[in-house]
C-alpha cells in the first residue's frame, strides 16, 4: 500500500515535532542532575534540576524567604534512602520522598514529603509531610553558579550561590 502525500506530510510533521521536543528537553535551562552516595551503608539518591545563578539575587529574591521551595527547578527534588535513617536526630523510614525547604535568613525548614512525584511545589500538601527539621545555613567556601547536592559521610549539603545548607543524616 502506497502512502498518500497527506500521510507523508503528517508523518514528517510528527517526526519534526518529536525531534524538536527531544532537542528542547535536552537543552533545559535547569538541567536534570543526580547525586548518589552512601551514608553508613545506606544508599542515598537525590534527583533534582540544577538552576543557575545567572547574575540574579537568589536568596530572598528568586527564592523567597519563608515560602515552600522545591529545592531545585522543574519537578520537585526527590530523596531516596535504601534503609531507615536519622535526619537531624529524627527518624525517617526508608523510601522515596519529595524534598522541599522553607528558606529563612538564619534558619531553614527541611521537609521530606510522602508525595515524591510532583511538579514544583504547586501542589505541596503539608499534611503529607513525613518529617520536618530545622537547620542553619552557612556561607559557602566557594561560589556555586549551579545548584548542587553533595552526599558525604555526615549527611547531605545543598550548595548554591554563596550558601551551603548542611543536613545531618545518619
Amino acid at each position: 500500500m502506497k502512502a498518500s502525500k497527506n500521510q507523508k506530510k503528517v508523518c514528517l510533521t510528527f517526526i519534526g515535532v518529536l525531534l524538536t521536543t527531544v532537542i528542547i528537553a535536552q537543552d533545559r535551562p535547569s538541567p536534570a542532575a543526580t547525586a548518589n552516595g552512601t551514608i553508613n551503608g545506606t544508599s542515598v539518591t537525590i534527583n533534582y534540576s540544577s538552576p543557575g545563578v545567572k547574575g540574579r539575587v537568589i536568596w530572598g529574591g528568586l527564592v523567597p524567604y519563608d515560602k515552600v521551595w522545591r529545592a531545585g527547578a522543574n519537578e520537585a527534588t526527590t530523596f531516596e534512602f535504601s534503609d531507615n535513617v536519622v535526619v537531624e536526630g529524627e527518624d525517617l523510614t526508608a523510601g522515596k520522598y519529595g524534598f522541599f525547604v522553607i528558606p529563612g535568613k538564619s534558619e531553614w525548614t527541611i521537609i521530606f514529603n510522602n508525595v515524591s512525584d510532583q511538579w514544583g511545589a504547586f501542589n505541596y500538601d503539608q499534611s503529607k509531610d513525613a518529617l520536618r527539621v530545622t537547620v542553619e545555613p552557612v556561607k559557602s567556601d566557594e561560589m556555586n553558579e549551579r545548584l548542587v547536592y553533595k552526599v558525604s559521610d555526615g549527611g547531605v549539603s545543598l550548595l548554591w550561590e554563596n550558601l551551603e545548607v548542611p543536613i545531618s543524616i545518619e
